[in-house]
């Protein structure tokens, strides 16, 4: 009941002019970015942490969770139309949505598109108000211990779970430890890796950071790989709305990709990737009827359409319970709103529900009504934001560096707080080049110096006794699930392997 209680006070907060504007503003720059090929709410978070300093925290936590919703919906635009997944999350989404279009059905992918990522959105938010009181009432209890174990769940699993292999997250993860310790040390006063430059005796920012890795890194990234070819979107031809048949088709879906989004959206798995294959596998092997013919001979089914979208805002959602009560990042998106989070000098985390419980609720609060500003958005006014495939990325490209510069400079008002940007934009452009994920380097350089703190200060209470690390039983269970994550999907390719093996000699 004391949930329900909060949500409301959290409703009060969230209803607020101010924050209603910065909630729409989110959920439209979240389209936008999710319509538009290659350009992830990631990036768009990252590009807006320097001006959004003057937001508050509140507003600019909740045009950021905007942005991450608005995303979701936007992706399937360009996988329907396109064939062009905006966003990772919506691969699965232009399987069956592309086809749809081809044959004269493009609204009613898009009107299935978005009326299941409004439900998967609702209810996974719902969850995220039940689950998150829980989790926050288990973190109270954690030590230092506890807390070290965390950060290294972190570490372990966000480099597992990034890029094509285990060696290149953990070296993007060294890459961001190494520019958290740079700086003057907190409790000794010894500057360390500064190479005798005045500027760098402080700690790097954060934002400059998140910008440079994120947004000039990958703009140059993706530039470099533009291609000049005209992409032709399939007309939108039909009625968005959903008849009684077609919703009757799509409820059961809805349900699954929801329940299937929010299991996993607070797992470390990278992102929605899994939970909107797994939906599309199970509507696909579950179909019946018209919809397993429409499935088999490749005309389009609703049913493969309305399960991943469910299932990758259901996600969202989830995604937020480990970084609201743990401050453990599971996506990209979530690692730029724990940057957010730090700029401000918050840290996630369960003291975040005790002493910013406003802010909080008001953010939780906010997702329900960006949610239905997103259905209002994206079904009637579709034909808007299919006229953003037009325009031309080289101008695309240099609006984002553009954007990045004067932003950093607007909130450093240093020249060399540039010399930083650039330098770290050219370190995410040659990790990307090469890849190597950005995401372990940006968690490294936000959750390095809070590792480090917390086994210092472990250290100084048992005297230099490290084995304070592994006396906790929570902490083992901690370190034993990373060591799972890491190694638990090898040894299963393993297992699956030799009972092949044992399959085709019998």
């Amino acid at each position: 009941m004391d949930t329900f209680i909060l949500l409301f006070e959290g409703l009060a907060t969230a209803t607020q002019p101010s924050n209603l504007m910065f909630a729409l503003l989110g959920v439209m720059l979240g389209t936008a970015v999710g319509v538009m090929p290659g350009i992830g709410p990631a990036l768009t978070v990252a590009l807006l942490l320097p001006v959004s300093l003057s937001f508050g925290a509140t507003g600019s936590m909740i045009m950021f969770a905007g942005i991450y919703y608005g995303g979701m919906y936007g992706g399937a635009i360009s996988s329907i139309l396109l064939n062009t997944p905006g966003e990772t999350a919506s691969i699965m989404t232009a399987l069956e949505g592309n086809r749809m279009a081809k044959r004269g059905k493009g609204g009613k992918a898009l009107g299935a598109a978005a009326f299941g990522s409004f439900f998967g959105g609702m209810f996974a938010t719902l969850g995220l108000a039940v689950v998150a009181p829980f989790m926050v009432m288990v973190a109270l209890s954690f030590g230092t211990a506890e807390y070290f174990a965390l950060m290294v769940l972190s570490f372990m699993t966000v480099s597992a779970a990034f890029g094509g292999s285990m060696s290149r997250g953990l070296t993007a993860l060294f890459i961001g430890l190494t520019i958290g310790i740079v700086g003057t040390d907190k409790l000794t006063g010894q500057v360390r890796l500064a190479f005798g430059i005045p500027e760098m005796s402080d700690n790097i920012s954060i934002a400059i950071v998140a910008v440079g890795l994120f947004a000039i890194g990958e703009t140059m990234y993706l530039a470099s790989q533009y291609v000049n070819h005209k992409e032709k979107a399939q007309a939108v031809s039909g009625s968005v709305w959903l008849n009684w048949g077609d919703f009757k088709r799509c409820i059961r879906p809805y349900i699954r990709g929801t329940g299937l989004g929010f299991l996993f959206g607070p797992l470390p798995t990278g992102g929605a990737e899994i939970p909107t294959f797994l939906s599309y596998t199970t509507e696909k092997r579950l179909a019946t009827g018209e919809a397993r013919r429409e499935f088999d001979e490749g005309l389009g089914a609703i049913e493969g359409v309305a399960g991943p979208e469910a299932a990758n805002n259901a996600s969202a959602a989830g995604t937020l319970i480990p970084l609201l009560t743990l401050g453990l990042p599971t996506s990209a998106t979530a690692a730029m709103m724990l940057a957010g989070f730090q700029q401000y000098g918050l840290q996630p985390g369960p003291l975040l529900f005790t002493n910013n419980a406003d802010l909080v609720w008001g953010l939780v609060a906010s997702l329900f009504i960006a949610n239905l500003m997103l259905v209002v958005l994206n079904v009637p006014f579709i034909g808007i934001w299919v006229k953003l495939l037009t325009i031309p990325r080289p101008w695309l490209y240099a609006g984002i560096l553009c954007f990045a510069t004067l932003g950093i400079v607007g909130a450093q008002g240093s020249p060399f707080a540039l010399i930083l940007l650039l330098g770290f934009g050219l370190i995410g452009f040659v990790m990307r080049r090469f890849g190597y994920p950005l995401a372990p380097a940006l968690v490294g350089a936000i959750l390095g110096p809070l590792a480090e703190e917390q086994l210092r200060r472990g250290l100084m209470i048992n005297q230099g006794d490290w084995m304070f690390l592994i006396e906790s039983r929570i902490a083992l269970a901690i370190y034993a699930i990373a060591l799972l994550s890491v190694f638990g999907p090898r040894l299963w390719a393993l297992v699956r392997k030799a009972s092949r093996k044992t399959t085709a000699a019998a």
